[in-house]
């Protein structure tokens, strides 16, 4: 598994930022009420979408291959007794049949290290979502990548928009974009585009 942000993680305490992801305000409007809601936030980096959801009454599961990403994540939201923070590959991660009402795998499918192992880790996580559940999705995908300056070490697994929305032909996919980023990381500071998968799918 890719350990692309390490870097970045050791250099600055704040990586990515404090606010949630797009997507969690996008969720909010098909899932105005989480008190209570099991969720899990796969590749969870600082813990930006975690906080959010604890924040509203959430229980969640936020986990990161990365030990320095969980630690400037505990730094930063330690106080907050609805997460459990866990230093984990997602790879060796075992969960039960429809435990997590929402499942949230944001910049996690690209750093895995080939498209079998990004077969097998969609497969686990829906599996592991209840009927009436959620994933929330953020990934690169092979339209477009800017990495030579930024992530001159990072080879991502690059698929197409289309791969990620068949993934969940079976689910009802509410929302479905493909679009460029445009970000500066602060350890480095050098722009660059990705380009962007975003989906929000329920399974019936």
């Amino acid at each position: 598994m890719n350990g692309a942000y390490d870097e970045g993680y050791a250099a600055c305490p704040c990586f990515w930022g404090r606010q949630p992801g797009s997507l969690m305000q996008d969720l909010e409007r098909h899932l105005p009420d989480v008190l209570g809601l099991r969720v899990l936030d796969v590749g969870c980096g600082e813990g930006k979408n975690a906080i959010y959801f604890a924040r509203r009454g959430a229980l969640v599961h936020a986990l990161d291959i990365s030990e320095h990403a969980i630690k400037n994540a505990k730094q930063a939201w330690s106080y907050h007794s609805n997460i459990l923070w866990n230093i984990a590959d997602i790879r060796s991660m075992m969960f039960s049949e429809q435990e997590f009402d929402v499942v949230i795998a944001y910049g996690l499918f690209h750093c895995l290290l080939n498209p079998e192992e990004v077969s097998q880790t969609v497969f686990k996580l829906k599996n592991a979502t209840r009927p009436g559940g959620f994933h929330v999705v953020c990934t690169f995908n092979n339209r477009y990548q800017d990495l030579t300056l930024a992530h001159p070490r990072f080879f991502p697994v690059l698929l197409s928009h289309q791969y990620y929305v068949q993934c969940y032909n079976d689910w009802t996919v509410l929302h479905a974009t493909d679009q460029d980023l445009h970000e500066i990381h602060p350890h480095n500071k050098v722009p660059h585009v990705h380009s962007m998968s975003r989906i929000i799918a329920r399974r019936r």
